[in-house]
């Protein structure tokens, strides 16, 4: 009897786990903070919300091999990347952004630019129209394949998108923000080659000092899956990041070093 108690006790307590999806809420702010209240359908819900895989989970490349530098990663978002060498550091960026347009049916608002300034929108794309490039030359033609807002249609659409932009682009589509108004969605942006990006996925405040904390995401190169950075400054907070009080100054990530001017936002 005693043993099918504790054969019960555990067919439950895994049962519960099972229940319990790892998401980016998961990870505990620092001692009192606490994340504010956001609406359900805002990106900032969207992103708190993001799937993580198995704690010690390694970060892969899109070709299969383990990202070498391991110890950039406190956690890996659960999202394919394909399997050719595309979604890197903007493509991660705009991938979620999308993602959360397209499930909210916002597909108007799916569009980002080339890095030579061609207006790619996914609208148009999923219309039935598709884009030639040939060599400085960009423009749309009629596929004949119909009108498709299905997700497949949808990555193939990115794929395209992550082929001909990246963060020169990205950086140029962004308004520039103050780094002491920091919100989730916020990016972290050099462009140019090289560039980097890297985005805030959550923000909490500690209710009493009203100082605030993030956690950042990032791809990198080669293409990789998305992954919550540590802090390599402080490893008490880490993998949080405290906002600083200035705009004046430095952000450094385990890849790369920020200004922290380089902030920018979506426009809505």
């Amino acid at each position: 009897m005693k043993h099918l108690l504790i054969y019960i006790g555990l067919f439950c307590t895994v049962l519960q786990l099972r229940g319990q999806e790892r998401v980016v809420t998961s990870i505990t702010p620092p001692a009192g903070y606490v994340r504010e209240a956001c609406a359900d359908n805002s990106f900032t819900s969207y992103l708190r919300n993001l799937p993580l895989l198995p704690k010690g989970s390694k970060v892969m490349l899109y070709n299969g091999k383990e990202k070498p530098n391991q110890s950039a990663a406190y956690a890996v978002v659960d999202m394919e990347i394909g399997n050719r060498d595309l979604q890197q550091c903007a493509d991660a960026v705009m991938r979620l952004r999308a993602e959360y347009l397209w499930k909210q049916k916002r597909y108007g608002e799916i569009k980002f630019n080339f890095t030579s300034g061609f207006p790619a929108g996914y609208k148009k794309w999923a219309e039935g129209n598709r884009i030639k490039v040939c060599g400085n030359q960009v423009q749309w033609y009629v596929s004949g394949k119909g009108v498709d807002y299905s997700y497949k249609t949808f990555r193939n659409y990115l794929d395209m998108v992550f082929m001909y932009a990246g963060t020169a682009s990205l950086s140029r589509e962004l308004q520039a923000v103050s780094y002491t108004s920091l919100q989730p969605g916020d990016v972290f942006i050099k462009g140019g080659s090289p560039g980097h990006a890297v985005i805030v996925v959550d923000v909490a405040v500690h209710p009493a000092t009203k100082k605030k904390v993030f956690l950042l995401a990032q791809s990198y190169m080669p293409a990789q899956q998305i992954h919550i950075l540590v802090n390599p400054v402080s490893r008490s907070l880490s993998p949080w990041y405290e906002l600083a009080e200035t705009d004046a100054g430095k952000l450094y990530t385990p890849e790369w070093i920020f200004s922290r001017k380089d902030l920018k936002r979506f426009k809505e």
